[in-house]
Parts: C-alpha cells; structure tokens; sequence
C-alpha cells in the first residue's frame, strides 16, 4: 500500500499520523490502527480549533484512513463534519485570476540569438518556455530524458516515461508536443531545447541522463524544486508579481490562454495532462487575465 503514495504524499501522511498517534496516546487509545468513528471527530475536531485548514484536516483524514482497520472515509458522520468545516472555514482556489503569458513572452523575446547566452539564462528561458508551451508542472519538466526527445521537421515530441503525479493504471504518460514556432523564433521552446541540448552536451555528466541541468558546477539533474526557483525568478524579472503568483501558476496561465484563445476544453486536458473526465481545469485553473480557433495548445499559448 505505501507504494501507492509518492514520496511527497507519505512525508504529509507521517506529519499527520504523528499527531493522531499524540492524540491516542493522551487520551489512552491503545490501538492507533481500530480508528472509532467518535475518537476521530474528537481528533479532528481538536485539530479545527488549533487553526487548522480545510486541506489539512483532509490530510489527516486520508491518512488516518490508510491505516484504518474500519472504513471512515464514507462514513456520513464525517462527511458531515467536513461541510460543517467548510462553512466555518471555507477552502478557495489560490488564484481568482491569472496572468498573461505574452508578458513573459515578451520579456523572454529580449534574450535572444539563444547560442549567445550564457548556459544560466538559457537554461531559465527554457525552462519557463516548456512550462508555457505545455501546461506541465516542474516535475514533468524534471523528468524530460535526452533519449525520449525526438526531432521531427516540424515539430519536436517528448515521451515521459516516468511516474508523475497523476500516472495511474490504465491512464497514458504525458507526451510533450513542441512545434516550431517560426512566427517568433526567439520565443520558440523546439528552437530553444535544440540550442540547449548542443551546449549542455559540453557539461553533462557521462551518466546524466535526464535533460535538464543546474547551470553550475557540479553539474546534475535539477530536481522540480529547482526549476520552480528559475520559473519564479524570471516570471518576476518579466513584471508578474510573485508575492501573489508562484511558480506553479505557469499552468494556470498557460492554460486559461489556450481557453481564450480557442483551443477545445478536450484539447486542453490532453495537452496538460488532465483526464477527459477531470473538471480540475474549470474548477480550479481557467482564470481570467488580471487586466482591464486553433487546435495547437502551444500556438494557443504563445501567438498575441
């Protein structure tokens, strides 16, 4: 069963089962795992007047639920604590509205033959030109392999072969779809990686397999973390404000302007990787710019 969870969702769950293992061990509950439906609302509800959010007690509850010998998670005792929760604490999505790409595509635009950068700012300008160009999040983009890039006239597609967050059984990995964009070649992402690739290959590690570096000695794979940073960074040299856009809303962006620019809602899931059935993009990413039909998501994106 811990095999299920990512790495990320068992460092919550530890967090969360540490403090339901204090709270039994207060209140002389012997068996952690024989989770009585009225000890779990005491705890939960402990947890509510300590501050805690809506995402949080959720946490909890998945986790709990995981070593749970009993069922709670339908349980409509706490179903109805969590609509309870929710009126007392309402949970929003991050963003109401979102930015325009073109800002960041302009400002982009200024670095530009790509062969003359120095391998910090290429790296950057690539990194937030997939980001764009895609819809992914950073771990995506971290897990790009050099050896499932393929060059097409046209166009350049990328496999991931590796487990992301929403890989499942039954469900396709991401494939990347980055055509030439020769209206613009200094914002072109397939140009770009090209350029990228011919002068990373002079610090890459002979066992380095993944596509994407840290520009400095020594040289590695940059972890997801570590390309949020660089997205951050120059999604704020470009004129977004960061104190209120993190490096996540690139998929926000990106997204939300494929809608407006006429790209199918269908379209839109496939290339960002949601499923056909998933209403995560109307719920919580197709945002109105904050100012006063194509069937390519990337020129979607990227064209004015």
């Amino acid at each position: 069963m811990l095999s299920s969870l990512s790495r990320n969702t068992l460092a919550q769950y530890n967090s969360s089962l540490k403090i339901w293992w204090k709270f039994c061990s207060d209140k002389d509950i012997v068996d952690v795992h024989n989770v009585q439906i009225n000890d779990l609302l005491d705890f939960l509800s402990n947890c509510f007047q300590n501050g805690s959010s809506f995402g949080t007690l959720n946490n909890h509850r998945s986790a709990i639920s995981l070593i749970s010998l009993n069922s709670i998670g339908s349980d409509d005792r706490i179903k109805r604590f969590f609509k309870g929760v929710f009126k007392l604490r309402p949970s929003y999505p991050r963003y109401t509205v979102t930015w325009d790409p073109i800002i960041v595509l302009d400002f982009l635009a200024n670095f530009y033959p790509n062969d003359t950068l120095s391998l910090e700012v290429l790296t950057k300008k690539l990194v937030v030109l997939l980001a764009l160009a895609t819809g992914h999040r950073t771990q995506t983009l971290s897990l790009i392999r050099i050896k499932n890039i393929q060059r097409f006239d046209d166009r350049i597609i990328i496999n991931i072969t590796d487990l992301i967050k929403t890989s499942s059984v039954g469900r396709s990995q991401p494939i990347l779809d980055l055509p030439f964009f020769t209206e613009r070649p200094s914002i072109c992402p397939a140009k770009t990686l090209t350029t990228y690739m011919d002068i990373s290959s002079n610090h890459r590690p002979a066992n380095e397999k993944k596509l994407i570096l840290t520009y400095k000695r020594p040289y590695h794979a940059a972890t997801s973390q570590t390309l949020g940073r660089w997205i951050k960074q120059t999604i704020e040299e470009s004129g977004v404000d960061t104190n209120i856009f993190r490096s996540h809303s690139t998929r926000h962006a990106a997204t939300s302007a494929a809608c407006r620019a006429g790209i199918s809602v269908d379209a839109i899931r496939k290339a960002a990787g949601w499923s056909q059935q998933s209403a995560v993009f109307a719920n919580f990413y197709n945002r109105p710019v904050d100012i006063a039909s194509d069937s390519n998501f990337m020129e979607g994106v990227f064209r004015r």
